[in-house]
């Protein structure tokens, strides 16, 4: 019997940790179908790893599994088959994150959780690019994905950079909190549940006078009330919409950190803060779109709260699984990319929780 290298016996131990039905779900999914040569499962898989895994470009990946005897073929065809394993990569970050979060697809509540971030390209002349990204929940699965540069006109952050559909509930950040971004997902018949940006948009009370948020806020004197107020989102040359403002107000503790973290980004960017913004950094404000009768004020403020699983979805992106070539001209070679560094982070996340759990042998 050939004694296996160092880097076979690595590969060995990390097949271990991917999803029982992964050779299946590569099937399944139309990951190796039609290809004629090098149809090996496993093969297939250790060449996608070594591009989104390793950083590598295509053609030195390409080189790299000839010479490892793992595969032959151009970096034409690889970029082939990186498009064609879209969904099989998505499938395993899928497994991989219902068994960090098996409460996941109990909840009957869908949600489209939207945000942007920065990457950029790696060496000292990489330009910049925002990644408009967009996950379903519970089924914690990328349905948009678009990339734009990070400056220039109608690159920012926008609901409209997504297709929405009548019926959706979309979550976003204080950075969507704007009245075009709140009639837009209107007009498509989508409901809105972002965090409230007192300083990005104008609020007002049912006979069109400026809704007084400090007023309302002391109502709010212990740590944990929460209440909900009607509002309207006027806009030039439309209707005002109407939303609920939802607040709660934060722990002695949570207000602390956030009013910590203000004087700091203040002191950075030498700004002197205003008093009301002292008083805001004392709650947790969400506007919302979503009907009353199914979503308390309570409800809202807590299925908010999922927001943050893009938060982590960029984090892993950015800290576990570094963004390298970015693939720029092609959608679905780049969210297949995309999928292949997260897949990435969830097994380093998953090594390293087996690690510190249980005694280790090698």
């Amino acid at each position: 019997m050939t004694p296996l290298n160092a880097a076979q016996e690595e590969w060995q131990t990390l097949l271990n940790f991917l999803p029982p039905n992964w050779k299946i779900l590569a099937r399944q999914t139309g990951a190796i179908k039609g290809l004629r040569q090098d149809k090996s499962v496993e093969n297939h898989l250790r060449v996608l790893l070594m591009h989104v895994g390793c950083g590598l470009s295509l053609k030195e990946t390409a080189a790299r599994a000839s010479q490892a005897g793992l595969a032959e073929l151009s970096s034409v065809a690889l970029f082939k088959r990186l498009r064609k394993s879209k969904e099989w990569l998505r499938s395993l970050c899928e497994a991989l994150l219902c068994e960090q979060m098996p409460c996941a697809r109990t909840d009957s509540r869908s949600f489209r959780l939207v945000d942007s971030t920065l990457v950029r390209e790696p060496g000292p002349t990489g330009s910049w690019w925002r990644i408009h990204y967009s996950l379903r929940w519970p089924q914690l699965s990328c349905d948009c994905f678009k990339l734009t540069s990070s400056q220039g006109r109608g690159n920012g952050e926008s609901l409209a950079h997504f297709a929405l559909r009548k019926g959706e509930r979309v979550l976003a950040d204080r950075g969507y909190c704007r009245a075009a971004d709140i009639h837009y997902a209107a007009s498509k018949g989508a409901q809105v549940l972002m965090r409230f940006n007192p300083d990005g948009i104008r609020i007002e009370d049912a006979h069109g006078q400026r809704f007084a948020l400090l007023k309302h806020l002391n109502t709010l004197s212990k740590a944990g009330q929460s209440r909900g107020w009607t509002v309207m989102v006027p806009l030039e040359g439309r209707d005002a919409v109407p939303a609920r403002l939802c607040v709660i107000r934060k722990t002695k503790a949570a207000i602390s950190l956030s009013l910590e973290k203000l004087r700091r980004e203040a002191s950075k960017d030498q700004r002197v803060l205003k008093p009301e913004t002292l008083r805001y950094a004392e709650y947790v404000m969400v506007l919302s779109t979503l009907p009353a009768d199914e979503f308390s004020t309570q409800e809202a403020l807590e299925c908010y709260r999922f927001r943050w699983q893009i938060e982590l979805l960029f984090k892993r992106f950015k800290q576990h699984a570094e963004l390298g070539h970015l693939p720029k001209n092609d959608e679905q070679s780049a969210q297949a990319w995309l999928y292949g560094k997260l897949l990435v982070a969830l097994l380093s996340e998953k090594l390293l929780a087996h690690a510190r759990s249980f005694s280790p042998w090698g």
